[in-house]
């Protein structure tokens, strides 16, 4: 019988984070949903070969629609592969959907996918509804972290 450190871990990643939404966007609220997806879309996020980098959420006749997402062909799929950044339908309720379009509209806010997971087995994407930072909001947030680091730093050697 093997051991339990010689079994091979079968766990999926994490998430894949759009790292570039925090910083460019004040979210608010978030949202989780369902995708729909090809099954060797599935496969390659479950290698973690995804990027929302450039990607947005938008309402299209009543549907939520996740836009220029780039999820890589999986490398062992048949001869039909799926398109790169095709458009992916997801998964809300009607009232859930009604609600983030008229925040959006009114607003002047936007619908930003911040996370895809997996949750239950299943591929959940984390949308955000943020309104943009203005360049000096960013430049204080860099400011901020740089003296946070300072400070950590100095406390870290004072007691070298």
């Amino acid at each position: 019988m093997a051991k339990k450190s010689d079994k091979k871990e079968n766990a999926a990643p994490r998430s894949i984070q759009n790292r570039r939404a925090r910083f460019d966007y004040a979210i608010t609220e978030s949202h989780e949903a369902g995708i729909v997806l090809l099954g060797s879309e599935v496969k390659s996020l479950y290698l973690g070969k995804a990027h929302l980098n450039d990607s947005f959420c938008r309402v299209l006749n009543g549907e939520m629609w996740l836009i220029n997402s780039d999820i890589e062909p999986y490398e062992k799929a048949s001869v039909f592969q799926h398109d790169r950044r095709r458009d992916r339908k997801l998964l809300m309720h009607r009232k859930e959907i009604n609600t983030l379009d008229r925040k959006s509209m009114e607003k002047g806010l936007s619908l930003i996918p911040l996370a895809l997971y997996f949750k239950n087995g299943k591929v959940k994407v984390d949308v955000g509804l943020g309104k943009g930072k203005a360049l000096y909001d960013k430049r204080d947030k860099i400011a901020e972290g740089d003296t946070r680091r300072e400070v950590e730093r100095a406390r870290s050697n004072k007691f070298d």
